[in-house]
């Protein structure tokens, strides 16, 4: 779930836009605008499908935005974001932390040339992508049942958090027209796909063919792995370096997911995980 913000107080963006409005700019004139429910939704898409397609969105993109839906689901489980409030200990307990790390000694042990292989290439050591695979989707388990299209383009329309979302709509539709994801794909409630749950506007720009058939396939395994790797080397993790709180590396797992806690408790299974 890389870099999901501090939701944001409600209004604020519809605010700057009237202002905006208001005063006459350009940009803002040409802005689809948000919203804070399913009523005018429709209509804000095809706004959208405009300023897509002035970016670059392809026809398939563009249809898999018109055939979107408001996701109610999605929108529920934004309001209401409670484990981050947590303390770390208590976090890490509902989140499983020592079954993830058991789980994943196991999973490093059997498949250690593999992630000895990501580490030569990326620098990042296999506790970390270890950690966050666990965490993401309890090892591929669960990797949502969401459609991630309508997801992302509902969180673009919701006034909330609408200049977040944007981009990883437009990466969403992106990866439509690519053929790496359909209209129907699922994922998190929040339009993360795949293993280790890229946000779509990650997808498109870190996600790599890590076993060489020629696509990025975000809920194969390998290329999971290879793109989570990549995504961290990108942010600037430093090979050899440590990765816990206050360490070089911290911060680069800090562009992973924003809320505190969780970038503590990756830190801290990934360090038992390697030392297992």
């Amino acid at each position: 779930m890389p870099a999901m913000p501090i939701p944001a107080t409600p209004r604020l963006a519809a605010l700057g836009l009237w202002a905006c409005l208001l005063l006459g700019s350009p940009a803002a004139a040409q802005a689809a605008g948000c919203g804070d429910g399913a009523q005018g939704f429709e209509a804000w898409k095809d706004a959208f499908a405009r300023e897509a397609a002035a970016e670059g969105v392809g026809p398939r993109g563009i249809a898999a935005l018109r055939g979107a839906s408001y996701a109610r689901a999605t929108i529920a489980a934004d309001r209401n974001q409670k484990s981050f409030r947590y303390s770390l200990e208590r976090f890490m307990e509902i989140r499983g932390s020592s079954v993830i790390v058991a789980q994943g000694r196991d999973r490093l042990a059997r498949n250690a040339a593999f992630y000895a292989s990501l580490e030569r290439v990326y620098g990042v050591p296999a506790g970390v992508l270890i950690a966050i695979h666990g965490m993401e989707t309890g090892f591929g388990r669960f990797m949502g049942d969401s459609r991630v299209v309508s997801a992302i383009v509902t969180l673009t329309w919701d006034c909330r958090r609408s200049d977040f979302f944007r981009p990883h709509a437009i990466g969403a539709l992106k990866l439509v027209d690519r053929g790496t994801i359909t209209a129907e794909t699922r994922g998190a409630r929040h339009g993360e796909l795949g293993h280790t749950q890229f946000l779509p506007g990650n997808a498109l720009r870190y996600g790599v063919d890590g076993d060489g058939d020629g696509r990025v396939d975000f809920y194969d395994l390998t290329d999971a792995m290879a793109s989570t790797a990549n995504f961290l080397r990108a942010k600037g993790w430093q090979p050899g370096r440590g990765y816990q709180e206050g360490e070089p590396n911290f911060a680069v797992i800090q562009q992973w997911n924003a809320a505190g806690v969780y970038q503590k408790a990756i830190a801290l299974m990934a360090a038992q995980i390697d030392g297992g």
